[in-house]
């Protein structure tokens, strides 16, 4: 058995670690959503309706020993775990204070906050239990005290969160959808509650399509346009990085870590376009070449950290290869955009 210091295991933070969030909650209370009420009333009957209050629940599939997956898969996975569970956390501390917040103000949205953080709260609590069938506790408590947290302006974290929930869709339903396929690769039975999951984070990620679309000034000018085109590139570009550093995990499921994120990529890129008013050209050959120069410059800076290397010449090392992915996602950032009513012809 494990120690407890050992079992209340940290995660290390990096650029690539799931962020903790807090915003400017007075700009939050004045919201005006009066132009789109009625989508808020549908979502917030939808969040009411709570379609996953029986899913979470463990069978006896979980009764299992795990013993049986070689350490190298078996340290993959908790990982993935454990990134997962820490994202899903951070989204419950943020949609807890932002519904205790706007209470008074603007009662609607405050319900809907606090019926989203039952569901983030509900996912982290699962994913917790998971991990601790490999002997290891994720302390949540810890982590809300320890972990520093990332100041964002409303219309940032509408960005940043619509993106984050509806590639959390993409990525569940895809991976859901290839183990149905192929079950022989299902190494863990949390996989077969993807399905039902992925529409939480579906339904989260509506929520804040309605919060920008109640908000003409975040998708209607050019300085907007910027903006959608920064938080594309930004969470494309994070998760190809982490998920090609981690091609084992996909790998132990029977999925090709590159092809799984160009896929995510495309369709993530697709939903978007019904929102943000331009979406990436993922089609332009380069734009995967650069994020591919990325990902192969972000492994060298994992090799580094590994060798016992003088920290001088770490540094100068590490700063070189910091340039070079900063010159790639420029270049990503600047490979023209496509107008999203262009895309959307394209797709029908």
């Amino acid at each position: 058995m494990q120690s407890t210091a050992q079992q209340q295991k940290e995660v290390q933070e990096t650029l690539l670690t799931p962020r903790f969030y807090t915003t400017d909650f007075n700009e939050m209370s004045n919201l005006d959503i009066s132009s789109n009420t009625e989508e808020f009333e549908a979502l917030l009957q939808e969040f009411r309706a709570d379609y996953n209050k029986q899913h979470f629940i463990r069978d006896e599939d979980f009764n299992k020993s795990w013993g049986n997956l070689d350490n190298k898969t078996k340290i993959l996975f908790i990982e993935f775990l454990e990134r997962s569970c820490t994202a899903e956390f951070s989204g419950f501390l943020l949609y807890k204070e932002l519904s205790r917040r706007l209470e008074k103000s603007n009662p609607v949205l405050a319900e809907c906050f606090l019926l989203m953080s039952r569901d983030e709260a509900r996912h982290a609590g699962f994913l917790n239990k998971a991990i601790g069938d490999f002997n290891i506790s994720l302390d949540l408590g810890f982590l809300t005290k320890s972990r520093k947290y990332t100041f964002f302006s409303p219309k940032f974290i509408f960005y940043a969160t619509y993106l984050s929930e509806k590639i959390g869709y993409w990525r569940y339903i895809t991976i859901y959808r290839h183990l149905e396929k192929y079950p022989e690769h299902r190494i863990y039975p949390i996989f077969k509650f993807f399905e039902n999951w992925c529409q939480d984070e579906n339904r989260h990620g509506d929520f804040f399509a309605a919060l920008l679309k109640s908000q003409p000034q975040f998708l209607n000018n050019q300085q907007s346009k910027l903006w959608c085109r920064f938080f594309l590139v930004s969470v494309f570009a994070t998760m190809y990085l982490n998920d090609f550093q981690r091609s084992d995990f996909y790998k132990s499921i029977g999925l090709d870590a590159r092809q799984y994120d160009i896929q995510v990529i495309r369709k993530t890129n697709e939903s978007a376009s019904r929102v943000f008013p331009i979406a990436l050209n993922v089609d332009k050959p380069e734009f995967f070449m650069y994020l591919d120069k990325c990902a192969t410059e972000n492994k060298k800076l994992i090799e580094i950290d590994k060798r016992e290397t003088n920290p001088i010449l770490k540094t100068v090392q590490k700063t070189s290869i910091y340039l070079n992915i900063s010159i790639n996602i420029i270049k990503l950032y600047f490979i023209r955009p496509i107008e999203s009513s262009n895309l959307l012809k394209t797709t029908k």
